[in-house]
C-alpha cells in the first residue's frame, strides 16, 4: 500500500488512536458503503467513510478519545441502526444514552434514524416533546418506540 497520501479536502477529520489506527480504519470502512483505505504507513492511515475522508494517527496514549467529539451516522432505518449499533459495540465497545455508543477503540458514535430528527422538528411541539421524552430513556434508538410517543 502507498504510502499516506494526505487528504486533499480543505478540512478533514484527523483522529488521534493510542495504536491500531489501520485496524481501527479497516473495521469502520468495512460497515459503511462507499468506504476504503487509502493510504498507510506505520504511523498514519488516510481512509475514507462513506465517501468522507479522515486522517487517523498512532500517537500513543497521551490523548485519548473522549465524548466530546463523536461521529454522527444517519440511519435510514431500523435495519441500520441495529446492524451499526451492534457492530460496533461488539469485542469491548459500550453502550450509552440516546443513541450514543464507544466502539472497541473509545471512539464516540452517535447512531441515530432518520426518524429521530424529523420527530425534534415536527411542528406539533406535543408531538416533538414526547419522542423527545421516549429517546432519553433509550439507549439505542428505537424507531417502533419513537413512533408509538409521538402518536401519544
Amino acid at each position: 500500500m502507498p504510502a499516506v497520501s494526505f487528504s486533499r479536502n480543505k478540512i478533514t477529520p484527523f483522529l488521534w488512536f493510542d495504536s491500531h489506527a489501520e485496524e481501527a480504519a479497516r473495521f469502520y470502512a468495512g460497515l459503511f458503503e462507499d468506504s476504503r483505505i487509502v493510504s498507510a504507513s506505520p504511523m498514519m492511515v488516510e481512509f475514507q467513510l462513506a465517501g468522507q475522508s479522515f486522517l487517523a494517527l498512532n500517537g500513543g496514549p497521551r490523548f485519548p478519545f473522549t465524548e466530546a467529539v463523536s461521529l454522527y451516522v444517519s440511519c435510514k432505518d431500523q435495519t441500520e441502526v441495529d446492524r451499526l449499533w451492534d457492530a460496533l459495540t461488539a469485542d469491548g465497545g459500550a453502550e450509552s444514552q440516546c443513541g450514543w455508543l464507544k466502539d472497541k477503540y473509545g471512539l464516540s458514535w452517535q447512531i441515530i434514524p432518520e426518524a429521530l430528527p424529523r420527530y425534534m422538528q415536527d411542528p406539533d411541539r406535543a408531538r416533538a416533546e414526547r419522542a423527545m421524552q421516549a429517546m432519553l430513556k433509550m439507549r439505542r434508538i428505537v424507531v417502533a418506540d419513537l413512533d408509538v410517543a409521538a402518536a401519544g
